[in-house]
């Protein structure tokens, strides 16, 4: 369903800066290939995420981080799409502006100050630029800011498109029309309940001009103007989408914040929304030597920072703000692949996306009780309220226990890199206690006083109903001592029992020496890395020649069609064992095969086409952090390890680590 609201505009906006940054400085991508195949790119502020299209003026859909409705009558819990505000329509003389009518098109993502940028000609008449920003400092609003230079005398329309998805019922519309500054401002909006759950969402926009010079026209709602050869305009179109998840009153909020944005004025608010970029590019990675690979590296970067907020205590998804993949939930993906780079390098971030997990330990705990154990099991999938979203066709939801582990060694290591006591005692402690109480009755101790975990879904998740899965194990073996080390630390007193299991549980080996991924594992095809991330990411397994062995084994029996994080764990893997000429090549593998034009988006496989993949981008930023600069959280902090650089690398610099804001290189002597 489309709503459309007609404005036709000849007016200055003060204060509007487009993008200047050089393409071949690092933090530009760009194309200007208008036929060819189209992966978009999003821009997103954590709570809010837009997916700008290639035809003129597009918008794909906007996404509502944890905003939640059903995937029908009886479905599972999915995040929805946004009432769309940002959509625009050009006509100049009356003619539609489309991608058959324009010439010199060109789009650029500019990741320093993350706005999406697309200029064109239409033949004769004008020179058209605008660019697409999800505000930082406004996180349920966007702008779009717009530029016409006519290069004849032309009567210029736009013509603002919301478009409501077909996962909303009994649309309504109503227009407030006030007056700031002498300026005359009519607030559109549009406001839906979702099917099935009833959510509340509503999207108001407004555009924003420097001079009321134009007239009304009759039927109201309607700005005239014409623009003589030579003039350029500049106006803006400012959009807000909030939800009943988020205010009381989502209706008039909406109209409040498109309010706030008109008084502040364009540059005013985008000069706050600069500035928060600015200040999380403190943590950023800097590769000397290789062109390509800095771009890619800071794009997945700015991806993660994108889909995450300091103070919003939300995680992120697989496919973060990029689209619904995966229906929103958040899995192991958080903490074991796109928690570490935000630990290490953004604290607001890492701390939110650790807070969502304790906010919801009451319903792990709920959830541990309903199947029969202690403690707190947390959910495969977890929806808004974290309960258990997993469809029902996967096995994953009733028996891929790991996550339980991986998000407490999580937790123990938000403690080890920011030393907060407090943090600890308060939130840390309470979910690091209970997972060790869901894995003390979880575990099956054997005749010989070792101990079992049996019947699960491994992190190979091609291994269904196995025991003594390799990593269920080790994670286990992690949380189990990482929640006695937090009770020391908190002065409490750590059952016994944490002790004796962690240092029994069984990790199996073949006859040569190979970790066995699992008790009857005979070689097969797996999805993903398992057996090991023993070494990388747990460090149970430290021996050089072991690692080297499991990884000789191992990487070749690895899915051409897995997701991409196991070639980052090699990566990190053989970085540190020296070899840094076959890291890079494992490097270039966790990511180029997935990379979709024109800017380099990726997807969870070479063959699938869901961006934006950023459990992916996690496990590249570990390829740099963890591998290449070789860092490492202890239990007394950052260290860093040796590792080998690519042998064209000059060097890599980790910038904005830990509480003190470090600086970190690798680099050839």
């Amino acid at each position: 369903m489309m709503k459309r609201f007609l404005v036709l505009l000849a007016l200055a906006v003060s204060g509007v800066v487009y993008a200047q940054n050089d393409a071949s400085d690092g933090w530009v991508l760009s194309t200007d290939d208008a036929n060819g195949r189209y992966v978009g790119a999003p821009v997103a502020n954590g709570r809010i995420g837009i997916l700008p299209w290639r035809e003129p003026f597009s918008v794909n859909h906007v996404i509502l981080n944890h905003v939640f409705d059903a995937d029908g009558p009886e479905g599972i819990s999915r995040m929805l799409r946004g009432i769309n505000p940002f959509g625009l329509e050009m006509r100049i003389d009356g003619e539609k502006v489309a991608m058959q009518n324009i010439s010199g098109w060109r789009q650029t993502l500019d990741m320093r100050e993350a706005s999406h940028n697309t200029s064109f000609e239409v033949p004769g008449k004008a020179e058209v630029s605008y660019s697409i920003y999800a505000l930082r400092n406004m996180p349920y609003s966007g702008l779009v800011t717009v530029r016409v230079k006519a290069l004849d005398d032309i009567f210029l329309q736009m013509d603002n498109v919301v478009s409501v998805p077909d996962e909303y019922r009994e649309p309504g519309h109503r227009v407030y029309r006030t007056n700031i500054d002498g300026m005359p401002l009519d607030i559109h909006r549009t406001e839906a309940l979702s099917l099935y759950r009833e959510q509340k969402v509503s999207a108001s926009s407004a555009f924003i001009y420097a001079t009321a010079t134009a007239s009304l026209a009759e039927g109201g709602n309607v700005l005239v103007s014409r623009v003589k050869k030579g003039d350029t305009v500049e106006f803006a179109l400012a959009g807000t989408v909030c939800s009943g998840r988020d205010f009381l009153d989502p209706y008039n909020e909406s109209d409040r914040q498109i309010t706030y944005i008109v008084k502040e004025g364009v540059g005013k608010v985008l000069e706050g929304h600069r500035s928060l970029w600015n200040e999380m590019w403190q943590g950023d990675i800097v590769i000397e030597g290789d062109d390509k690979a800095q771009k890619d590296v800071r794009f997945a970067l700015y991806n993660l920072y994108s889909y995450c907020r300091e103070g919003s205590r939300l995680s992120i998804s697989p496919m973060g703000l990029s689209s619904q993949g995966y229906n929103g939930h958040i899995f192991w993906d958080t903490e074991i692949w796109m928690y570490p780079p935000m630990l290490f390098l953004n604290r607001g971030i890492a701390e939110s996306m650790i807070d969502y997990r304790t906010d919801r330990l009451g319903a792990a705990r709920h959830r541990a009780d309903n199947y029969g154990y202690e403690g707190a099991m947390f959910p495969w999938e977890s929806d808004d309220a974290g309960q258990e979203a997993c469809p029902l066709f996967a096995p994953t939801g009733a028996f891929e226990h790991h996550i339980t582990a991986d998000i407490a060694i999580a937790a123990w290591n938000f403690y080890c890199m920011t030393r907060d006591r407090e943090w600890l005692k308060k939130e840390g402690w309470p979910l690091l206690k209970a997972a060790a109480e869901f894995w003390t009755s979880r575990v099956h101790r054997n005749d010989d006083g070792s101990y079992s975990i049996l019947n699960v879904v491994a992190a190979d998740e091609y291994a269904e109903g196995v025991d003594d899965n390799s990593f269920t194990n080790g994670a286990a073996i992690k949380a189990l001592t990482a929640a006695t080390k937090a009770a020391a630390v908190c002065g409490e007193k750590a059952p016994a029992i944490w002790k004796e299991i962690a240092c029994n549980i069984r990790i199996l080996e073949f006859e040569d020496g190979v970790t066995r991924e699992y008790d009857g594992y005979d070689g097969g095809i797996i999805k993903q890395a398992d057996a090991n991330l023993l070494a990388y990411p747990l460090g149970i397994v430290t021996d050089p020649q072991e690692i080297r062995k499991d990884l000789e084994y191992y990487i070749g029996r690895i899915d051409d069609n897995a997701p991409a994080m196991s070639h980052s764990v090699f990566c990190v893997q053989y970085a540190r064992l020296g070899d840094g000429e076959r890291a890079y090549e494992l490097f270039k593998r966790c990511y180029e095969p997935n990379s979709k034009p024109p800017f380099g988006v990726i997807t969870e496989t070479p063959f699938s086409d869901n961006p934006y993949f950023a459990t992916g981008a996690g496990g590249m930023l570990q390829a740099v952090i963890n591998g290449f600069c070789g860092l490492e959280i202890t239990d007394k902090g950052v260290v860093q390890l040796p590792a080998a650089l690519p042998p064209h690398w000059k060097s890599v610099t980790v910038k904005g680590v830990g509480p003190d804001r470090k600086t970190y290189v690798n680099s050839h002597k």
